[in-house]
């Protein structure tokens, strides 16, 4: 009985990925879930996707055999959703990292 089907190639090759997206409300997780793992270009690809509201964050788990990073964020972009591999800058609570370790306190008491 020689016949060894290898299925090495036909395993997904599973990666996360944690895009930054803005998330306003449940809606939004909504238009996601709706939407990105049956985008034609990404071909079921998709196999995950989980939402943290309160980081702004999906994480998307996919097959990298089928799509990359790049291809979610065309679907992402394409549903009014940009979605970036960053956290944005202009969110307060990223301050944390841009203490100015010279700050000049002039106390002439």
């Amino acid at each position: 009985m020689a016949f060894m089907l290898s299925t090495a190639d036909a395993k997904p090759n599973k990666q996360k990925v944690v895009l930054y997206v803005y998330l306003h409300c449940q809606d939004c997780c909504d238009k996601i879930m709706k939407n990105i793992p049956f985008d034609k270009e990404l071909k079921n690809g998709v196999k995950d996707i989980v939402f943290d509201m309160e980081e702004q964050t999906v994480t998307v788990t996919y097959d990298a055999n089928k799509i990359d990073v790049p291809a979610l964020q065309k679907a992402f972009a394409k549903i009014g959703k940009p979605a970036t591999t960053t956290a944005p800058q202009c969110e307060h609570k990223y301050d944390d990292h841009y203490h100015h370790e010279g700050h000049h306190h002039s106390h002439t008491h």
